[in-house]
């Protein structure tokens, strides 16, 4: 008689099964939770980027303003009822690449430490007041927030590194910065826009951290229990 392999015990599939639907469905809510962050997030990046690419037009740079008009579109559509699929989209992609797997909980805290920076930057440039004092603080302060906003993102790459929506943003937003001067283009709009932005992502991002901080407090004592 042919000898049939073991099987798990059903208790323990449907175990395993109600763990991974709690993970998922508690990370969604949360998302789904923050939805006015994510309302005001994708309104703010609408309106920026709306202006950066009736900036580049105005300087005769008109791939820019077009890769600019683009995403500013799609955000576009991200506005009202999309909103809600989008920010479960995000959950989803969070749960499913991340709440069960290695998350750089270390290099998202690198981040969000170096928003603060930014953000300190930022507030200095909004109260340049004038043109000509915002023009003098750019020029002597633009090397240094550069800087910080790449170390950011390099951070933010390495922590979001599976594919999906969390991942391809940060790419997007890394090779605007990096090829098409979208953080010089931003200081140039005055900096109360990119201010706010920072802040709430900075705000979500802390969001990740304690979620994985705990997760991976949780799993070093379960192991620790062995």
């Amino acid at each position: 008689m042919a000898k049939t392999k073991p099987q798990l015990p059903t208790t323990l599939l449907l175990l395993l099964f109600l763990l991974l639907t709690t993970t998922i469905t508690t990370t969604a809510f949360s998302f789904s939770r923050s939805y006015s962050q994510y309302k005001t997030l994708f309104s703010l990046s609408h309106s920026l980027l709306t202006r950066v690419s009736n900036l580049r037009a105005s300087r005769g740079d008109i791939s820019g303003s077009n890769r600019a008009k683009l995403i500013a579109q799609k955000l576009e559509r991200g506005l009202g009822f999309g909103l809600w699929g989008l920010s479960w989209s995000v959950g989803w992609d969070y749960a499913v690449n991340y709440a069960w797997s290695n998350f750089d909980y270390r290099e998202l805290y690198g981040a969000v430490s170096e928003m603060n920076e930014l953000l300190r930057f930022l507030g200095e440039l909004t109260r340049s007041g004038s043109e000509a004092g915002r023009a003098t603080w750019i020029a002597g302060n633009y090397k240094n927030v550069l800087r910080v906003s790449q170390s950011v993102l390099r951070r933010l790459v390495k922590v979001f590194h599976q594919s999906g929506p969390l991942k391809e943003t940060v790419e997007i937003v890394q090779r605007e910065v990096a090829e098409g001067d979208l953080l010089s283009d931003c200081l140039e709009l005055g900096g109360n826009d990119l201010k706010g932005l920072v802040q709430i992502v900075k705000d979500l991002a802390s969001q990740f951290y304690s979620s994985s901080s705990s997760s991976s407090t949780s799993q070093d004592d379960y192991n620790s229990d062995l």
